[in-house]
């Protein structure tokens, strides 16, 4: 087994943080087995530098290595790109073709970004981590692949199995072992380090002498953040490279190539302590104020319905004084006195009965109306909830896929509220 300062050397990793140090020990560690590796951290931090040590110090060296992005391959086509199709399985198929776990038998693939895994990839990708099978697209035949999986994301897990984006089966079968790298704005030691590592590099590549840093100027560098890591180190040294022609540079000439604020999103915690009124979400947020309209328009019927009975009365009761009250607050009344319900509380009465018919004519004919109660209908958010989902699956025909997609909640999220709500049948 390679020592660490050998695998440092030979793949170029410059740094001596603890952290930085543990993750390559691991990969080291666990590089001569085939177990699955899941590699963590922010973008930017060198991820691939860990799927590139395991396949260097493994027994299956000697076969292929392909690193394959999953964020950039189309969700139509990533299915062909990893797995093969036979010739006519879509349209532009006009030959059969290899996916990368057939080119890759014997050797080792490391998918990049596996977060952004389509749902349906990922059931194929479970299959070939448990069985070592896979099909075509296309065809019927069962193929068979011995692969080595090293998988990377800057995504947090857990969040997208919550969500329903990634499969929970899946994510423990690539997490065998998991790796974590370390973000730049913790190995403030190594920052330095690396900063001539490149500016070497760079003033070689461009026959241009080499950057040097003063020394405000390496205080600053490591109380800067980085938010992109050691990629974005990387692209500032070059930058400075070529643009600054003096080659010696201090805290102020530095600060004019380094952003003051951070402009990247920010990420929002949730505070689960919040009380009632703290939904969760947008589109619990928005089924609270379809309901309270509903609410509203329900004690507008009721209230027409009591006033159409008392033939237009000024005497109110005191329920339905009570509903008028309810339905329109003070602001609202003020805001419009020539409305049929306006209702002025010094004298109790409307201002302008006229309104409620257009030719003062009796109401002798709406005796022969039957005038349906409103009946008080629970709205709670599980009741609605519940409905909503009942209605989606009949729109559908019970397609529970369709139906998510008319929620805008995920097929995970659906089957759980089926499981919970008893709507399996």
């Amino acid at each position: 087994m390679a020592d660490l300062q050998s695998i440092k050397a030979r793949f170029g990793i410059i740094g001596n943080y603890p952290a930085l140090n543990r993750a390559l020990e691991k990969s080291i560690q666990v590089a001569p087995t085939d177990i699955s590796v899941l590699v963590m951290g922010e973008s930017g931090v060198g991820k691939e530098f860990i799927p590139k040590i395991i396949h260097g110090e493994s027994r299956r060296k000697h076969q292929p290595y392909i690193v394959v992005n999953c964020g950039a391959i189309p969700e139509g086509t990533i299915d062909s790109e990893l797995f093969g199709h036979e010739k006519g399985a879509f349209t532009g198929a006009t030959s059969t073709r290899k996916g990368y776990f057939e080119v890759a038998d014997g050797g080792t693939i490391f998918l990049d970004e596996v977060g952004e895994l389509p749902l349906q990839t990922q059931v194929r990708l479970l299959r070939v981590l448990e069985s070592g099978e896979f099909m075509k697209v296309g065809s019927s035949q069962v193929q068979k692949t011995d692969v080595r999986i090293v998988a990377a994301t800057n995504v947090n897990m857990l969040n997208a199995i919550e969500d329903g984006r990634f499969r929970e089966d899946l994510y423990y079968r690539l997490n065998t072992v998991q790796i974590d790298m370390p973000p730049l704005r913790e190995r403030k030691g190594d920052i330095h380090l690396l900063f001539r590592k490149f500016a070497i590099d760079f003033a070689e590549k461009y026959r241009m002498p080499e950057l040097m840093l003063t020394d405000d100027a390496v205080n600053y560098l490591e109380k800067y953040p980085f938010p992109g890591n050691v990629r974005q180190l990387r692209n500032l040294v070059e930058q400075m490279t070529v643009v600054e022609q003096n080659r010696s540079v201090n805290a102020i000439k530095l600060s004019e190539y380094i952003p003051q604020h951070n402009n990247l999103p920010a990420i929002v915690q949730k505070n689960s302590g919040s009380g009632s009124q703290d939904f969760g979400s947008e589109r619990e947020i928005m089924y609270k104020i379809l309901f309270d309209m509903r609410n509203d328009l329900n004690d507008l019927k009721s209230l027409t319905s009591e006033l159409i009975k008392n033939r237009g009365n000024n005497d109110l009761s005191h329920h339905e004084k009570n509903l008028i009250n309810r339905v329109f607050t003070p602001d609202t009344a003020n805001a419009n006195t020539n409305s049929l319900l306006y209702f002025e509380n010094s004298n109790n009465q409307f201002p302008n009965q006229n309104m409620m018919t257009e030719s003062g004519d009796d109401y002798g004919e709406v005796e022969d109306i039957e005038i349906e109660e409103t009946k008080q209908t629970s709205l709670s958010l599980q009741n609605n909830e519940r409905e909503l989902i009942v209605k989606a699956l009949e729109k559908y025909n019970g397609r529970r896929n369709k139906a998510a997609d008319e929620l805008g909640i995920s097929q995970r999220t659906l089957y759980r509220k089926i499981k919970q709500y008893n709507l399996e049948d």
